[in-house]
């Protein structure tokens, strides 16, 4: 039986994109210890694929950059999953997203991109899902990718 942020999503009418491994990095898609979950460096991927290469202000504009930004916090849900063994209603709080933008040197509107990520977890958790946020330009990114998100929740142990 699905729990209550499985039937949010569903009532959202989300469809999420798949979890996958990191392909390269010689890492864990998450680290869980006590009560705090780390979700790593999470990319606009779609059933493991890549999506979103290039970069917005070039490649995209505003409004795909956010769009890239919600895929990579779909990811970032999909490997919470993993980590909670499926049980999303365990997640109580977001508590931290960092946002890592390609732009080029004159697109000036990061926060407004890494808005899209930030609001996948109003939209699910509602007041829950308010998080402190950095968001940040960068030169490039793994793959060419737009965006790569990374956050920090709270769950019930």
């Amino acid at each position: 039986m699905a729990g209550k942020i499985d039937a949010r999503i569903a009532e959202l009418g989300i469809e999420m994109p798949g979890a996958s491994a990191p392909r390269i990095a010689k890492i864990e898609g998450w680290a869980l210890h006590n009560d705090m979950l780390l979700i790593s460096g999470a990319v606009p991927k779609l059933q493991g694929e890549p999506q979103f290469i290039g970069k917005v202000g070039r490649e995209f504009d505003l409004a795909e950059g956010q769009a890239a930004a919600r895929l990579s916090a779909l990811n970032m849900i999909e490997q919470a999953r993993l980590a909670l063994d499926g049980d999303l209603d365990r997640i109580e709080r977001i508590l931290k997203l960092n946002g890592f933008v390609n732009a080029m040197p004159d697109f000036t509107q990061i926060p407004d991109v890494v808005n899209g990520a930030s609001e996948v977890f109003l939209d699910i958790w509602g007041d829950a899902g308010r998080h402190a946020r950095t968001a940040v330009g960068v030169a490039v990114m793994p793959f060419d990718v737009a965006i790569e998100v990374e956050g920090t929740f709270i769950v019930r142990t």
